[in-house]
């Protein structure tokens, strides 16, 4: 069965339900979206939203981490929280004779999470040691300082995981806000799947949420990417340099020329040995071992972004390597063979990225998310199917900005 979109009334209001019934296992899988909840929402305290879902992993209060662990792990129930850019997610998974216990736990969880102090030195203590582990990774160093170059002064520009200093400042009022701001019912998405019927786990999670706080839908902020290219190198004792490179792209996440998006940004850097930045940088010139680049497009930003390492000798050259491909690229446009190789990929690759119900369950909701249309991802594949050349040239070089390249080096 596919996937499909229900909804559940409660409180005066509709909440979305992406549901896909598959009875070939006994096992259910459900996702709690809380929208313009994720790092974004980070203005004021990097990485408070990674912090807090932390938190919502250390049980109730009444029972702690330990005892609820226990619990779940006894039930062979798995609940989680994480974030992602622009969502805090909740999730549940179980064996379907389970459910209605493993709903228990997740609705106790969801009304007394174990906001403690103790909790909060815990998860204080460990994201200060991943963080400390992670300034040597130079791949990490350099992609955060490329999204301080191109978001500079907005959330986006901190890392998602915040920083040592951040994080070591959050106290229990700072996650207690922002549990009570997020993990509302107004912002809440459902995605469900499993060997469950549809109008059973209706009725089920809308006496679930009725009991949640309604909260409020913020809309989601919008944040440019820096137009005027600049360049920032970061000294470090490196036996390679870490090039970084990004810039803006000029597209709205609804944009019905997404498909066109899709092909011309396999063909440049997405698309692995065969693309345009492969060749040249690996195969023609061995700068680099890899390097890959693509189109981010969300509901809060929308860039270019790539990557590539190389020796410290090469970086220039590397460097150099890059804007030509690009700019190439955006003059002329792709060629026919590559057009057609690409399509080759996408169309006979498809049934790979449906074949299981938690990627067809995370496509529909993509669409619902982005506000298109249910089934859209059929009808783009047909636009690719048919998509002529000289139209997605003409769609590339309308894109000149993305030749507005800034730069995160790390070198020695």
């Amino acid at each position: 069965m596919a996937a499909q979109i229900e909804y559940i009334k409660t409180n005066g209001f509709e909440i979305p339900v992406i549901f896909e019934s598959d009875k070939r296992l006994p096992l259910i899988n459900m996702q709690f979206i809380f929208q313009n909840s994720g790092s974004i929402t980070d203005t004021k305290i990097p990485g408070l939203a990674k912090f807090s879902a932390k938190v919502m992993g250390e049980g109730t209060k009444k029972l702690g981490s330990t005892q609820f662990a226990e619990l779940l792990e006894s039930r062979a129930i798995h609940i989680s929280a994480s974030t992602g850019r622009e969502t805090f997610v909740m999730e549940l998974s179980c064996l379907s004779d389970e459910f209605d216990e493993a709903l228990s736990y997740f609705d106790a969880l969801l009304k007394d999470p174990n906001i403690t102090q103790e909790v909060l030195t815990k998860v204080q203590t460990t994201l200060v040691g991943q963080l400390s582990s992670k300034e040597n990774n130079f791949d990490y160093v350099a992609g955060n300082e490329l999204k301080s170059v191109l978001f500079k002064g907005t959330p986006l520009a901190n890392p998602t995981s915040g920083t040592i200093q951040s994080i070591k400042t959050i106290k229990l009022d700072d996650v207690q806000k922002f549990i009570d701001e997020h993990i509302v019912s107004s912002r809440l998405i459902v995605v469900i799947g499993g060997d469950v019927d549809v109008n059973e786990v209706k009725q089920k999670l809308q006496t679930l949420i009725s009991y949640m706080p309604k909260g409020k839908m913020e809309p989601l902020k919008n944040y440019e990417v820096r137009k005027t290219p600049k360049e920032v190198i970061l000294k470090r004792e490196t036996q390679q340099a870490y090039l970084y490179f990004g810039s803006p792209y000029n597209m709205e996440v609804s944009s019905e020329d997404t498909y066109k998006s899709r092909v011309a940004a396999f063909i440049l850097g997405a698309g692995g040995f065969g693309s345009r930045l492969m060749e040249e940088v690996r195969v023609k010139k061995g700068l680099a071992y890899s390097t890959y680049a693509s189109f981010n497009v969300n509901k809060s930003s929308s860039y270019m972004s790539g990557y590539l390492q190389t020796k410290l000798e090469s970086l220039d050259e590397a460097k150099k390597t890059v804007q030509e491909v690009i700019t190439n690229f955006v003059k002329n446009g792709v060629t026919k063979e590559e057009l057609e190789q690409t399509k080759k990929f996408l169309l006979g690759s498809e049934p790979l990225r449906v074949e299981t119900m938690s990627q067809r369950l995370s496509r529909t909701f993509q669409e619902y998310y982005r506000g298109h249309e249910f089934g859209y991802s059929t009808q783009e594949l047909q636009k690719i199917k048919t998509l002529k050349l000289e139209d997605l040239n003409e769609y590339i070089k309308s894109h000149k900005e993305i030749l507005e390249l800034s730069f995160a080096i790390v070198t020695k």
